[in-house]
Parts: C-alpha cells; structure tokens; sequence
C-alpha cells in the first residue's frame, strides 16, 4: 500500500499499473501532475501478513491542487489486495 501511494506521489504510472491485479488493471492510467499527494494514513489492516494470500487496506491518502493551493481534500478507501507469485496486487476498492 505504501509503496503505491509513493508512486502516485511521485507519478509513477508504470509501477502504478505493475501492482495492480490484471483482472481489474484499466488499459491505461493518467495522473495529474498538478495534484500533489502530501500524506498518508493507515486507519485500518486485515490480514496480509507473511502467510496470508490476501489483505485489506484502510487508508486515507490527503492532496492539493498546485494550481489552487485553496482545493484540497483526501481520498478514503478500503483497498483490496492479493498476493500472487509472491506480490501484492491492488484489485479494488472494497465495499
């Protein structure tokens, strides 16, 4: 989770699409490189420890918009993942 976050912090859409489950994974991804992500919170985790084949994420991941320094806010999701060949994938965000 962490890492994925990093990478949208820093515009890294080819690790963005290497982590994500190929069930879900779109054909392309376009970042903004206005939004600036600036920090992370880890509300929640289930499972996805060394022996477990899945996990959940509760996060909430805050940005701001370089252009307007006054829009901001925070993204808040309940993320799903699976381990597959010994990587964690996002699939999606669970309900």
């Amino acid at each position: 989770m962490r890492s994925r976050y990093t990478a949208y912090a820093v515009g890294a859409r080819e690790y963005l699409l290497a982590t994500w489950h190929p069930s879900t994974r779109p054909a392309d991804l376009e970042l903004d490189p206005a939004v600036r992500w600036y920090r992370l919170d880890i509300d929640r985790r289930e499972r996805g420890g060394p022996l477990d084949g899945d996990g959940l994420v509760e996060f909430r991941a805050y940005w701001r918009h370089d252009a307007d320094r006054s829009d901001r806010g925070e993204q808040h999701e309940t993320s799903r993942f699976l381990r597959e060949g010994g990587r964690w994938r996002y699939v999606d965000a669970a309900d």
